[in-house]
C-alpha cells in the first residue's frame, strides 16, 4: 500500500492549490480526483466557462449596439454562432485543466483518477471503472466541493429545467429563461443569455437580488438590468416548476400573497449549492457534519477527527473559488507547522456582470445591525474621464470608514472592472488603512481606480475634487 504525507480528496480550486502547497512543503502528497478531468466545479463547470461565455456574449452585444458609436462599421448582418462560442469556451476549460496536469507534475504531486472514500481515519480506498486501489495518509484534506441545490418539489431534467451545469451547454438561445434565484450565478448567466437574445425574467425570493451584498450595490445592478430589459421580481416565493413539452411553467406567490405564473422554453435553478459528500464515507472516519451537510470544523479547519481537514464549499463559509484556496494554503502550513492566517472579513465577494460588482468588508446594514459609527464616501463612475471615454458610465464606489478612527470598514463598487478595483481596498484593509491613507495616494489618470480615492476622498471631510 503507497503512504503518504498528505491526502487530497478533490482537485478543485482549494483541492489542487493544499495539494501543490503541501508539496512545495516537502510533503509526499496525493490528490485524487473521481472525474477524468481535474479542476472541480471552478474550472469546469463554474468560474472558468461562464466567465468565457459572459466575454463572448459581451463582445456579441458590443457589435450589435456599441461598435457604431466607437466608428467601427461592420458591413452585412452580424450573426451569432453560439456552437462557437461554446466551443471556444471549451477550448478554454481544457487549456486550464491541462494546466493542472502539469502543475501536479511539476510538484510530484502523485494524482490518482476515482471515487475516494474513506476505509478509516487514515486510509481511503479509489475506485475507478479499471481498479480499485488503496492508499494511506497521515493527513487528509477533504476539498470535495458543493453541487447546485434542488428545489424540494423540482428536480433538474437536464433539458428544459436546468442547473448551472446544463446552462454552461444550451446548444441554443432560448426564447424565454425563467431564472429562480437572483444571485451570482442565476444573474451571470441571464445577462450571458440576456446579450444573445433571450427574453430573460428572474424570480428571487428576498426582497432585492444580490441580497448578500450591500442594498445599494443591489439597487443599482437592478437599475441597469431593467434598462437592458431583463425582468426582476423580487420577494416572490417559487411554489411549482411544471414542465409540459418544450414549456416550463413556474408558480410563484409575490408579496400581496396573489398566485402568479411565468412561462418559458427553459427554467434555470440558481438557488445556490449545497455541500458534496457522497460515497466518501464519513462514516467510516467518524466525522461529523452539520443538518446541510457541511462538514465540521474548527478555526484550523480541522475535523472532529485529529488528522483529518475539510476546505472551501465542504465546510460553513461563502461558496468561493478564492476562500478555498486561501484555506488549501492555511491547511498545508498549518499541518507543516507553520501558523498561518486567514481574515474571512476580507475575502471580496464579486458578481463578473458588466457592470462587475465587488465587495469587500461590512455591508451599511452590518454596521446599522452593530449600532456602528460610522461615515460614508461615494463616487459616481460617470464623473471620471476613463468612464466616458469607454462609455462605462454605470456604477460607483462607496467606502464605509469608522467614525472616529476613519478606519475602512468596508468598501464596495459596481461599475467597469471592479472585479480587479476591489483588490485595493482588500490590501488597504489588511494592513488597517483608513480613508485619508487612500485619499492621499496617487492612482494613475485617467483610471477606474480613482473612484476608489474620489470615495475616501469624499469619506474624508467630504473633499471629494470631481462631484
Amino acid at each position: 500500500m503507497s503512504t503518504f504525507d498528505v491526502i487530497v480528496i478533490g482537485s478543485g480550486p482549494g483541492g489542487y492549490v493544499a495539494a501543490i502547497r503541501a508539496a512545495q512543503l516537502g510533503m509526499k502528497t496525493a490528490l485524487i480526483e473521481k472525474y477524468s478531468k481535474m479542476g472541480g466545479t471552478c474550472l469546469n463547470v463554474g468560474c472558468i466557462p461562464s466567465k468565457s461565455l459572459l466575454d463572448s456574449s459581451h463582445h456579441y452585444e458590443n457589435a450589435l449596439h456599441n461598435f457604431a458609436n466607437h466608428g467601427i462599421v461592420v458591413e452585412g448582418d452580424i450573426k451569432l454562432d453560439l456552437e462557437q462560442m461554446m466551443s471556444r469556451k471549451s477550448s478554454v476549460v481544457e487549456q486550464t485543466t491541462k494546466g493542472l496536469e502539469y502543475l501536479m507534475d511539476k510538484n510530484k504531486v502523485t494524482v490518482f483518477n476515482g471515487l475516494g472514500s474513506f476505509v478509516n481515519s487514515n486510509t481511503i480506498q479509489i475506485k475507478s471503472e479499471v481498479k480499485t486501489e488503496t492508499i494511506e495518509g497521515k493527513h487528509i484534506i477533504i476539498a470535495t466541493g458543493s453541487k447546485p441545490t434542488k428545489l424540494p418539489f423540482a428536480d433538474f431534467d437536464g433539458e428544459r429545467i436546468i442547473s448551472s451545469t446544463e446552462a454552461l451547454k444550451l446548444k441554443e438561445v432560448p426564447k424565454h429563461l425563467v431564472i429562480v434565484g437572483g444571485g451570482v450565478i442565476g444573474l451571470e448567466l441571464g445577462q450571458v443569455y440576456s446579450r444573445l437574445g433571450a427574453k430573460v425574467t428572474v424570480i428571487e425570493y428576498q426582497d432585492r437580488i444580490i441580497p448578500n451584498m450591500d442594498a445599494s450595490l443591489s439597487k443599482e445592478l437592478t437599475k441597469v438590468f431593467k434598462k437592458s430589459g431583463v425582468k426582476i421580481n423580487t420577494s416572490h416565493k417559487v411554489t411549482s416548476i411544471d414542465r409540459n413539452g418544450e414549456s416550463v411553467i413556474v408558480s410563484a406567490e409575490n408579496k400581496k400573497g396573489e398566485n402568479v405564473k411565468f412561462e418559458g422554453d427553459y427554467c434555470l435553478i440558481s438557488i445556490g449549492r449545497s455541500a458534496y459528500t457522497n460515497g466518501l464515507n464519513l462514516d467510516n472516519a467518524g466525522l461529523l457534519s452539520d443538518k446541510y451537510g457541511r462538514i465540521e470544523v474548527d478555526k484550523n479547519l480541522k475535523t472532529n477527527v485529529s488528522n483529518i481537514y475539510a476546505i472551501g464549499d465542504v465546510v460553513k463559509g461563502v461558496m468561493l473559488a478564492h476562500k478555498a484556496e486561501e484555506e488549501g494554503v492555511y491547511v498545508a502550513e498549518f499541518i507543516s507547522g507553520q501558523r498561518p492566517h486567514i481574515d474571512y472579513n476580507l475575502i471580496p465577494g464579486v458578481v463578473y456582470t458588466w457592470p462587475e460588482v465587488a465587495s469587500v468588508g461590512k455591508t451599511e446594514e452590518d454596521l446599522k445591525d452593530a449600532n456602528k459609527n460610522y461615515k460614508v464616501g461615494q463616487f459616481p463612475m460617470r464623473a471620471l474621464g476613463r468612464s466616458r471615454a469607454s462609455s462605462d458610465l454605470d456604477g460607483f464606489v462607496k467606502i464605509l470608514a469608522d467614525s472616529q478612527s476613519d478606519e475602512i470598514l468596508g468598501v464596495h463598487m459596481i461599475g467597469a472592472r471592479c472585479a480587479d478595483l476591489i483588490s485595493e481596498a482588500v490590501v488597504a484593509m489588511e494592513y488597517k488603512a483608513t480613508a485619508e491613507d487612500i485619499a492621499r495616494i496617487s492612482h494613475a489618470h485617467p483610471t477606474f481606480s480613482e473612484a476608489i480615492k474620489e470615495a475616501a476622498m469624499a469619506a474624508t471631510e467630504n473633499r471629494a475634487i470631481h462631484i
